[in-house]
């Protein structure tokens, strides 16, 4: 099964920069949860805590897809690099405003400035290997492994953002998130080889968004539903754990949904499909649809880690068929965009999906936010099925001028 995975990254330079990529996100899956744990710390405010993570992530959520065509059309290194720097010096200076206790209107500029210039490192990793593949198959491959790594990181971030705030210093979980960004940030865009060319197209074109083309806005509104999944089981894995006297257990919950994904995209990664690729993102979507409501049977922990490792086994092949569909419906040159805009549609839909879950926890408890798992898998089903005839023309057109 690993046979697939050791050809794509025997690709010149690819290993480097996937490994770049790997480093330069996991800031993506601490940043959030160590301002939580530094703000409730030094200002033990949980209310101002979610407002300043609030700030961060609208910021990001506005932000990145318009760096994305930045770097479109100069260059991931041209934009990226002073865009980095800002981004380190912003959540450094967040670190300083809350350790000498600053006024909460340094905390507030700090994130969104944070936001705004963190980029989408998924979305130029995945653009760089749809620049060095040109094998349908192997970039299917390309797009499963790093949906893998996507996995990886989201399962080891929160832990490790956790262990630094509480065992050294509630500051150490974002100096860390610094360092790592630092690092894998520059030496993935000191990677020029494998960096896609610029467009450098002219701004009346730049200024019209991807988004206009229907089938990728379906696909975006299918990935905010399941951004809303995403949020509501973290709170759902918590709430259930709570009620039955074992809080501790979320983790290991929660580990076993992404320990489902990772398996699932391993095995949907290392084949190759007949199947069109629209048809795969539907049954994709409809399993993970039908994952969501066996929550409403669970009676027990037990169950319920069982559950969670089921119903993730459709999570990241339905990302990589995902990202298939951007690959095919945007022009080449305005990838790393469409990458962006699918990623904050699922970043987005995670902080809806946790809000209404935890409403939904503090009304009814964890069935309420059961409820809202099977409700947003109900409704991304139904948005992909909506999507079906515009997805199914966009094949057909890609098929005709591949």
């Amino acid at each position: 099964m690993l046979a697939p995975y050791r050809r794509v990254l025997s690709t010149p330079g690819a290993l480097a920069f996937s490994s770049a990529g790997v480093l330069a996100r996991l800031p993506l899956s601490m940043v959030t949860l160590s301002i939580v744990l530094m703000v409730t710390a030094l200002y033990d405010e949980y209310g101002l805590a979610g407002q300043i993570t609030g700030a961060y992530a609208a910021s990001q959520a506005i932000f990145s897809p318009r760096l994305a065509r930045l770097i479109d059309r100069f260059g991931q290194a041209r934009v990226m690099r002073p865009a980095l720097a800002v981004c380190m010096t912003s959540l450094l200076g967040m670190v300083i405003a809350a350790t000498v206790g600053a006024p909460v209107g340094w905390l507030y500029l700090t994130a969104a400035l944070t936001g705004a210039t963190t980029g989408s490192v998924g979305a130029m990793v995945r653009a760089r290997w749809n620049h060095a593949l040109t094998d349908p198959s192997r970039l299917h491959t390309a797009y499963a492994y790093e949906a893998v790594l996507d996995e990886t990181v989201f399962m080891t971030g929160p832990v490790i953002a956790t262990l630094l705030a509480t065992m050294i210093s509630p500051t150490a979980g974002l100096l860390v998130a610094v360092l790592a960004a630092g690092t894998g940030g520059f030496w993935f865009l000191a990677q020029r080889a494998t960096e896609p060319v610029p467009t450098g197209r002219p701004a009346k074109e730049g200024r019209r968004s991807v988004l206009r083309s229907g089938g990728l806005l379906a696909v975006v509104l299918v990935f905010f539903a399941t951004g809303v999944v995403f949020g509501a089981s973290d709170v759902s894995a918590v709430a259930y754990s709570e009620e039955h006297g074992a809080k501790a257990w979320a983790g290991v919950m929660l580990a076993c949904m992404a320990a489902g994904s990772l398996t699932g995209g391993l095995a949907y990664g290392a084949r190759t499909w007949v199947l069109d690729l629209w048809k795969r993102f539907m049954i994709g979507v409809l399993l993970l649809a039908a994952g969501m409501c066996l929550f409403l049977l669970v009676n027990s922990l037990a169950m319920l880690a069982v559950t969670m490792f089921i119903a993730g086994l459709a999570i990241a092949p339905t990302m990589i068929n995902g990202n298939g569909l951007v690959q095919q419906l945007v022009p080449r040159a305005r990838l790393t965009e469409g990458f962006a805009w699918e990623s904050t549609a699922i970043w987005v839909g995670f902080a809806v999906g946790t809000s209404v879950a935890g409403a939904a926890v503090d009304a009814y408890g964890s069935v309420g936010s059961y409820r809202v798992l099977a409700g947003a898998g109900a409704i991304a089903a139904l948005l992909a099925i909506i999507a079906a005839p515009r997805l199914r023309a966009a094949h057909l057109r890609s098929a005709a001028h591949p």
